[in-house]
């Protein structure tokens, strides 16, 4: 019951408002149901015959419960009668059913609230967490956890205060069945509880097999993602198959852990069924021809005792399905966890402007034990356009990382305008940078909201700002609906070089002071690359740039040129004399 416990916790307020009317409900249910043992011996007692004797002799052979409701109705000055009786079933479950209206609204209201405050937590926890962290997070995982953890999740709240009514309604039944005869009730339980001890290894069937779908999602959904990134090249190679065989497999294991689960189910329903008809049965048969007990309280006992069993039952069944989806919920809770405990520190530091240089001092950085850095030491002048050449895996995007303050030096330091990386406030230091991937990352969406990602910030006159800045204006304003035309899916509307402009509008359109190109013009053909450059070269002076790249006209254009080799920079080429600084 921790995971009911914890809902109830986080949702106190509403919570609240749901147990306190499924209680009202379930207690109007009660008083109706309480009128109905006088009614029926209202409707199946012969007319009285004999005066003030008969009167006492029926008087006598009231039930407890039946002489409470009578006197009730005495008090209140109503006379009991068929109609008057009646009259208070009818008003119960109509009180009943205006406030199980009102429980089940705010359940179903809150269990909507659960999944959307369980995917905005994930997304804000992977988003601030380090970024290490985030790499080794597979995709696949965020995809499962957004979509099949969270609606399980707020399944599991859904079964567990469907549980928590189903229990408060079954606590009525039972209290007016205790009032009409203890014992029986008392029996009723007793056969209950062996009915729920008896089938709840089904229960644990359920749980384990809920465990085994929370894990294979998870597994699956990862192996999907990488899969249908790597769809063109399988294809391109005829080995589609192969990947089709694994995610058949993984899907399979799924399909079993969802057959038992369904089966574990199937089989407590029916076994459930057959045992409270045999011990309804039992009891009906036990009352009429061995204790004697009169027929309209047997028939009393039977409606009740009937209802109690059943609720018992769906107890267990919801029980059975709360275990079934809890684990997906702590797989979720555990996912927010750890990145929350890898959250990023930001803020609370200097703000650096650029206005002198970035500069490396000693830099040492490696992956796993793996040296990628190595007492780097190298200047980037401000307003200069510097670019990092060197083969893969010498360390580029590693730089360009530490600049961001995306990864910490585990030896030396970085400085902006003299101020060491870790004493800079990150989240303002990230507002003066535009970054240029070289993935294309456009949207289905217009040229502006392209350009500005929807930052409430930014307008149209900030976007035609952006595209004059990235030379891309001249081709936007000849298109159908200038800044209003859509893209296509990731750009599929505009040329190579036109989707690398808009991404460099993109990173233009906030004005930062420094501009950062990750290998942005390795998929252009020389024509495109050559006008990129060109428009870098305009742009050089009045912010700083920093690019990424293997292409000859961008090494062509660069103020300073920095070859990686041996985990080390090399001043390679000085073009102006802005760059005679030399390194470090």
């Amino acid at each position: 019951m921790r995971l009911i416990l914890t809902y109830l916790r986080l949702y106190p307020k509403k919570s609240a408002v749901m147990l306190v009317a499924l209680l009202l409900a379930h207690v109007a249910e009660g008083i109706g149901l309480s009128a109905l043992l006088p009614l029926m011996n209202m409707l199946i007692e012969e007319p009285a015959q004999g005066g003030a004797d008969s009167d006492t002799a029926s008087s006598d052979s009231r039930n407890e419960l039946e002489r409470i409701v009578l006197d009730r109705l005495a008090d209140l000055g109503f006379s009991p009668s068929v109609g008057v009786l009646l009259f208070i079933i009818v008003l119960a479950v109509t009180f009943k059913t205006g406030l199980l209206l009102v429980a089940k609204k705010y359940i179903g209201y809150t269990s909507a609230q659960i999944a959307t405050d369980l995917r905005l937590d994930m997304l804000r926890a992977m988003l601030a967490s380090r970024w290490e962290h985030f790499l080794h997070q597979p995709i696949g995982r965020f995809t499962n956890s957004l979509a099949t953890e969270a609606y399980r999740s707020s399944e599991a709240f859904v079964h567990g205060m469907t549980l928590i009514a189903i229990l408060i309604q079954a606590s009525v039944y039972a209290t007016i069945a205790l009032a009409v005869s203890w014992q029986a009730t008392l029996a009723a339980l007793v056969g209950g509880l062996v009915i729920l001890g008896s089938l709840h290894f089904l229960v644990r069937m359920a749980r384990k097999a809920g465990k085994k779908q929370t894990e294979l999602l998870k597994s699956l959904m990862s192996r999907l993602t990488d899969t249908l990134q790597s769809v063109k090249p399988l294809k391109a190679m005829a080995k589609e198959d192969l990947a089709d065989a694994v995610l058949e497999m993984e899907t399979a294991k799924l399909n079993r852990a969802l057959q038992r689960e369904a089966f574990s189910s199937a089989v407590l329903d029916s076994a459930q069924e057959w045992l409270l008809i045999v011990i309804i049965a039992l009891g009906m048969f036990l009352a009429l021809t061995h204790w004697n007990v009169p027929f309209a309280t047997v028939i009393t006992l039977v409606v009740l005792l009937t209802r109690v069993l059943s609720r018992i039952g769906k107890v267990q069944k919801q029980y059975q399905k709360l275990m079934a989806a809890e684990s997906a919920f702590w797989s979720l809770r555990d996912l927010i966890d750890r990145s929350e405990r890898a959250r990023e520190k930001l803020g609370g530091g200097i703000a650096p402007g650029l206005d002198s240089a970035i500069q490396f001092s000693g830099v040492s950085f490696a992956y796993d034990n793996t040296a990628v850095l190595k007492n780097l030491s190298l200047k980037i002048p401000a307003g200069s356009l510097t670019t990092i050449i060197g083969p893969s895996g010498s360390g580029k995007t590693t730089l360009v990382d530490l600049i961001i303050g995306l990864l910490r030096p585990q030896a030396g330091e970085v400085f902006v305008d003299g101020v060491a990386m870790s004493e800079v406030d990150l989240r303002k230091w990230r507002r003066r940078i535009g970054y240029v991937p070289q993935e294309n990352l456009l949207l289905h969406d217009t040229v502006l909201h392209n350009v500005t990602l929807g930052d409430p910030e930014l307008g149209e006159a900030d976007a035609k700002y952006a595209l004059r800045g990235a030379g891309a204006w001249d081709f936007v304003s000849s298109m159908p609906e200038g800044m209003g035309s859509l893209v296509g899916e990731r750009g599929t509307k505009l040329s190579g070089g036109q989707r690398q402009r808009i991404m460099i509008a993109r990173a233009l359109a906030h004005r930062p002071r420094l501009l950062i190109l990750d290998e942005a013009t390795s998929a252009l053909d020389p024509d495109s690359e050559a006008a990129i450059c060109r428009t870098m070269e305009a742009l050089r002076g009045d912010l700083t740039i920093l690019a990424i790249s293997h292409q000859t006209a961008m090494v062509k254009s660069s103020d300073r040129i920095y070859r990686l080799q041996d985990r080390s920079a090399v001043l390679e080429t000085v073009s102006t004399p802005r760059a005679s600084e030399g390194p470090g």
